[in-house]
């Protein structure tokens, strides 16, 4: 490399140097005193629901390490896209976040005319992972998922099974499972995981994947009879119960992840600053025995690869229902 080119490489650097430490300045610039208000945590589901549940739970802690209080705000219906939808179209100041489900990956897929894009939101952090839970009444008399694929087949009209609405992970764990094992089925959408629990209760449907979250007090109740648990392996909530690999059918299997996003643009300094307040939140004594109440367990990635994970799901997950032919316009 000759004098000329090495000058001019020095330069370019240092040029890149000034604007990038500029850059980061003017980010934090932006930011010196967030947050001095509340802040805005949509959770597009119900009340109760396992996203819900998760959310309140990070949403008490969060606010007391940034100093300023979380109101959460459930906005529902059309599978989360509203409520995504409104924080998509926010200021990305970071007083509007959302929280959201495995679902929100496939509303693309579902929703052709959304009036936003995955690329509206950036990952914060994931919040944990929370094991959905195979269930039907015991009025069916059904005690293994064996007999409910047997039962399925036998039908001449086939099964029916609920969800927590239209591409919800409640659905997408039910159709992998469906389409897996070419069964019989049909798909019954409830506004919301409490209200599809209660109709499997009253067998009007037939079965459900639910989180265990909203399914655990049910299950020890004994309103309803747990089958199978959608993770890789066993949970401490329900010990009992084995995973759907276990009981001889893999296309049970799904990871039902719940996390923050926020509008695209948000600050760096700002989703940072969330991300490693929720990792600390993980590890409070008091926060994980919460999570083992409730079955769920803990899901730590930086910003950066919670954004390339929600991209792989997309893709894997979007496949499925494709396959499934569920579209909504």
């Amino acid at each position: 490399m000759n004098r000329f080119q090495t000058s001019f490489f020095t330069i370019c650097f240092s040029t890149f140097s000034l604007l990038f430490t500029g850059y980061l300045q003017h980010s934090i610039a932006q930011t010196p005193n967030w947050p001095n208000r509340p802040i805005n945590l949509i959770v597009p589901f119900t009340a109760g629901s396992a996203t819900d549940v998760l959310a309140r739970v990070f949403a008490e802690k969060l606010g007391a390490k940034l100093g300023q209080p979380i109101i959460v705000d459930n906005r529902v219906g059309a599978g989360g896209t509203i409520g995504t939808g409104i924080v998509a179209k926010s200021a990305p100041d970071g007083y509007t976040l959302v929280v959201v489900s495995a679902g929100h990956v496939v509303n693309p897929v579902l929703y052709t005319k959304l009036n936003y894009q995955l690329k509206d939101l950036v990952a914060v952090s994931p919040l944990g992972t929370q094991p959905n839970v195979l269930v039907v009444s015991p009025k069916s008399g059904i005690k293994t998922v064996k007999e409910l694929v047997e039962r399925s087949n036998a039908s001449p009209n086939g099964l029916t099974f609920g969800s927590a609405g239209v591409g919800s992970a409640t659905h997408t764990n039910a159709e992998k499972f469906v389409h897996g094992l070419k069964l019989k089925a049909t798909h019954v959408p409830y506004k919301g995981t409490p209200q599809m629990l209660m109709d499997v209760t009253g067998s009007n449907v037939d079965f459900a994947f639910g989180p265990v979250v909203s399914a655990l007090s049910l299950i020890k109740d004994g309103k309803i009879t747990a089958l199978a648990v959608s993770s890789d392996k066993r949970i401490s909530a329900l010990p009992n119960i084995p995973t759907a690999a276990e009981a001889g059918y893999p296309q049970g299997q799904f990871n039902f992840w719940i996390g923050m996003l926020a509008p695209a643009q948000t600050p760096k300094p700002i989703v940072d600053r969330l991300n490693k307040e929720i990792q600390s939140i993980m590890d409070q004594p008091d926060v994980q025995a919460r999570f083992d109440n409730l079955g769920a367990l803990p899901f730590k990635l930086s910003a950066i690869e919670f954004d390339h994970f929600i991209n792989d799901e997309a893709l894997t997950l979007g496949e499925i229902m494709r396959k499934a032919g569920v579209n909504l316009d």
